[in-house]
């Protein structure tokens, strides 16, 4: 499913037009810079937690060594976050049935 598809189930299940209902789902999801409330907390080092569905939050990676596959050699990483998720109990629950 993607944005559009699940827009148009929003618009469905509330009444709402789909157009506002893409608004709504685009006001959540969005990940250009300045928008997207999730994408805006997560750039701001908070936690995401919407309870039976899961949490988003951000893990930083120190840096380390690697190995270029191409040519063998040793090749620094650097440290970088990254954004990670946890599905909650009640969503691991549905899943699982």
């Amino acid at each position: 499913m993607n944005k559009t598809e699940l827009a148009a189930k929003l618009a469905k299940k509330t009444g709402l037009s789909e157009a506002k209902a893409y608004e709504v789902v685009n006001a959540i999801f969005a990940t250009s810079p300045g928008e997207g409330i999730i994408a805006t907390e997560l750039d701001a080092g908070r936690k995401v937690q919407i309870t039976g569905f899961g949490t988003f939050e951000t893990r930083s990676r120190a840096a380390r060594k690697g190995v270029n596959p191409g040519r063998g050699k040793p090749t620094p990483i650097p440290p970088r976050r990254s954004a990670a998720s946890k599905p909650g109990k009640g969503l691991k629950e549905r899943v699982a049935r």
